[in-house]
């Protein structure tokens, strides 16, 4: 997104729909370890019959993370920024 922001202070414009394609990227690339460490505390968790809620849940909300309707409805790059949730992805790829 940083290109992206580049052109818009030159004048070009945001393309909303790439830059949203792109940020559903970002946020998939950022899951994946979060999600390869759960799976792991899964299992574990499995094999000692612990409750395995709070990892499910955990896992699921990354898994929606790209389908967040806030990112369909950012109206600017700034907006679409905003909606990097750092409580299940961690650090924004933006800051």
């Amino acid at each position: 997104m940083r290109g992206l922001t580049h052109l818009n202070t030159m004048g070009f414009g945001l393309n909303m729909a790439k830059a949203r394609e792109i940020h559903k990227f970002n946020i998939r690339e950022a899951r994946k370890p979060k999600l390869a460490e759960l799976d792991i505390e899964f299992q574990k968790a499995l094999e000692t019959s612990a409750d395995t809620t709070s990892i499910v849940s955990k896992k699921q909300a990354l898994r929606d993370a790209p389908a967040d309707s806030g990112i369909t409805s950012a109206a600017d790059g700034d907006a679409l920024k905003a909606q990097w949730n750092t409580a299940i992805l961690g650090t924004s790829p933006y800051t």
